[in-house]
């Protein structure tokens, strides 16, 4: 069975790490399995449902930590070398599942294997290393507390490699110390970010995971056709928008989003950034010295390496920050000052936690020192006031180390620390009900309801159904008349959800390759299936439904999937002032469960439903 696989786009196995006993050993996929879940979060689901039964905790070593790629990474699809990362995560105490793209999805097929299954926790810290088919375990103490870059550049210096000869991911001193929105970093800057899976890796005692780029020892069913579709997605992707992905980035789309009062502006208490167009993609590369750092094959090359040019941290190199950096660390957090922007998104990537949480806890911080419920006493000294950024990365690193009784504290996400506090302050906190904060927009601005919707009922601790929105005219429904209408954003999610997961199951990155109907070109050269945009969906909605299953074993519940009362409040200004999503709340948690084929009071599927979509066992 191996021998089909490979020509089809797999390397044919994974690899299983016990980390308790330190040693591997590898697994065949079969053609049946790699057809029912293709690979990415749909094979991760299917290990994570299979090996993590209820009772087993996030820092339990029984709980999984999953990496997986697909058929696309590695070929000549651009940007093709995504990994997806799953475990049971620690913000939800449910499924997660992150992506991050870089090289490793690439090089892991080059060195034999589309997943890796980590099990049980190491008595020392150590890392893995993946090569030539087979997998070892060196020790890592040497690395301890160091952060994501030093951690890279040592493991590449004790390997005796260069930058590019490997793809590394690992986790800095906020995985060590169990942060809970830990997350995990590669390829100096990469990130999969949510659900505190960096946490999970810091729990057994694992630093770094190494990949080594070699000769493909894989092969596609029709190469001349990928080359032509391939192409095709490319110069879709440099256009689309206007091409201001390919121009500036996705920081790009910065004052667009407040115009549509969608930018998170001191912690959703206003939606008005006057500063706007000084924090966009557009401001920072025709301002501040900027040059390409592209992932691997693509001809997108968004991700830019940035000097900064002017003002305070004039002369601070790192990478070009997202929008949802420039957001995290400008306006949520009352900061006006570019290059302070720059400064902060790299310290939080090295430092190993997740821009979305960390912002949203460090501005519900701030706002309390505002209100008073902080003084520099519960500060140890920090002076929170908003836009003060040195008190922030100063913040941050006590944060990710757990020191003091703020920094400890806020180590455990918004919605913990909140509750603990409690009072009026416990309402200013942004997050949902199942205990993740939202990624870096003000989701009650327009265009944003059905990411706040999708937030709040996705299984995955971010968004599931979306991107940026649905674009329904890219997989052939008719387009949204209404963002502010509850019917319509409630039914269009049900509808939409799957084509997203399916992207996440392929190996792509989703800025290359955002068309549907074009990554199911690619994929139908690479596989020779000649599978429909309906097949598509169908692996989608397996996934999303074996995601829902395990979730629900685990103890999820209908009153989760609400957002937190400041998530889900009125907009006191900005465009959408006035608007409130959580009139029709319940009715919307009802519509949409009925056209998931859920049951409409629990959120259960149904036995039908499971059966449709092969997963009724």
């Amino acid at each position: 069975m191996k021998t089909d696989l490979t020509r089809i786009g797999y390397a044919g196995k994974i690899v299983r790490i016990d980390l308790s006993s330190g040693n591997a050993s590898s697994e065949d996929l079969s053609l049946d399995t790699v057809k029912k879940w293709v690979g990415g979060v749909g094979l991760g689901t299917k290990y994570l449902y299979e090996e993590v039964p209820p009772g087993i905790e996030w820092d339990d070593a029984e709980n999984r930590l999953i990496w997986t790629t697909g058929p696309l990474a590695g070929t000549d699809v651009p940007g093709a070398a995504a990994i997806n990362i799953m475990a049971k995560g620690p913000m939800t105490n449910l499924a997660g599942a992150s992506q991050a793209n870089g090289f490793f999805g690439a090089y892991l097929k080059f060195s034999g294997y589309d997943g890796i299954i980590f099990q049980g926790k190491s008595a020392k810290l150590v890392y893995a290393v993946i090569k030539d088919g087979k997998a070892t375990l060196h020790d890592a103490q040497h690395l301890a507390g160091k952060d994501v870059n030093e951690t890279e550049r040592q493991i590449r210096s004790d390997l005796g490699v260069k930058q590019r000869d490997v793809s590394i991911f690992g986790i800095g001193p906020a995985g060590e110390n169990l942060v809970r929105y830990a997350c995990i970093t590669g390829d100096e800057g990469h990130v999969a970010g949510h659900n505190g899976i960096g946490a999970v890796m810091g729990s057994k005692n694992l630093k770094a995971v190494v990949a080594y780029r070699a000769k493909p020892a894989f092969g596609v069913v029709n190469p001349g056709l990928l080359k032509e579709k391939a192409r095709e997605m490319l110069d879709y992707a440099k256009t689309r928008a206007g091409g201001q992905y390919f121009l500036w980035g996705t920081g790009g789309s910065f004052s667009n989003i407040h115009s549509g009062g969608s930018l998170p502006v001191r912690n959703y208490t206003t939606n008005i950034f006057p500063e706007h167009e000084k924090m966009g993609g557009q401001y920072m590369r025709t301002h501040f010295k900027v040059r390409s750092r592209p992932c691997y094959k693509c001809g997108l090359a968004h991700v830019k390496e940035v000097t900064v040019t002017e003002g305070r941290y004039t002369g601070f190199v790192g990478e070009e920050p997202e929008y949802e950096q420039l957001s995290a660390w400008g306006p949520q957090i009352g900061n006006t000052d570019l290059g302070a922007v720059v400064m902060l998104a790299n310290e939080v990537d090295k430092l190993g936690i997740d821009c979305n949480e960390a912002s949203w806890v460090v501005g519900w911080a701030m706002e309390c020192f505002e209100k008073g419920v902080f003084t520099p006493k519960e500060t140890d000294g920090l002076d929170l006031s908003w836009g003060n950024v040195e008190s922030v990365k100063e913040l941050l690193n006590r944060i990710v180390r757990r020191e003091g009784t703020l920094g400890n504290l806020l180590a455990e996400g918004v919605m913990r620390a909140s509750q603990a506090i409690g009072g009026e302050a416990a309402d200013w906190a942004v997050y949902t009900q199942k205990g993740a904060a939202p990624r870096g927009h003000d989701h009650r601005g327009k265009t944003r309801w059905f990411e706040l919707f999708d937030t709040c009922l996705s299984n995955t601790g971010t968004i599931e159904a979306t991107w940026a929105g649905v674009q329904p005219e890219m997989v052939d429904m008719e387009p949204v008349k209404d963002h502010f209408s509850h019917e319509e954003v409630s039914t269009f999610n049900a509808k939409y959800n799957g084509i997203r997961q399916f992207d996440d199951c392929v190996g792509t990155c989703r800025l290359v390759s955002p068309a549907p109907k074009m990554v199911l070109e690619c994929f139908n050269a690479v596989t020779g299936w000649n599978w429909t945009l309906e097949d598509a969906f169908i692996l989608g909605q397996r996934t999303v439904n074996q995601l829902r299953m395990f979730n629900v074993r685990h103890g999820l519940k209908k009153e989760f999937e609400r957002p937190s009362a400041r998530y889900g409040s009125v907009p006191v200004d900005g465009p959408a002032k006035g608007v409130n999503i959580m009139e029709k709340w319940d009715w919307m948690i009802e519509n949409y469960y009925t056209l998931m084929g859920w049951d409409p009071k629990t959120g259960k599927p149904t036995a039908e439903t499971l059966s449709r979509l092969g997963i009724g066992e």
